[in-house]
């Protein structure tokens, strides 16, 4: 999306939403940006929203996956257009969808490991 608004967070709940199974449900966990919420957000029925509290980057593990991108793929690098933009992040993307093991440690909480 070209843009982080209300708009872009109504098409990207409206796509998890068509990704979840018949009777299942899905939680996505947010932090406080301004378009995470609002009146204008239309939150489909199979679909819950969990809002962490303000300055709680600690509790939010996705927190650590777009440190790593930006470290590991899309840091000190010129891109000349918009689309090579997109691309890089397109790639960065799938390459970590190719590694769940590295997302699993990425997101790791050790005070949230109940063993």
């Amino acid at each position: 999306m070209p843009y982080a608004d209300t708009q872009a967070m109504n098409a990207h709940l409206a796509e998890i939403s068509r990704c979840v199974a018949e009777n299942a449900h899905a939680v996505l966990v947010l932090d406080g940006a301004g378009w995470h919420g609002g009146r204008a957000l239309d939150t489909p029925d199979n679909v819950t929203l969990v809002v962490l509290p303000p300055y709680s980057p600690e509790l939010n593990p996705v927190e650590n996956v777009w440190e790593y991108l930006r470290k590991n793929k899309l840091a000190n690098r010129l891109y000349e257009t918009y689309e090579d933009i997109v691309t890089a992040c397109c790639t960065a993307w799938s390459d970590l969808m190719d590694a769940p093991r590295r997302i699993a440690s990425i997101a790791e909480r050790d005070w949230a490991n109940m063993s």
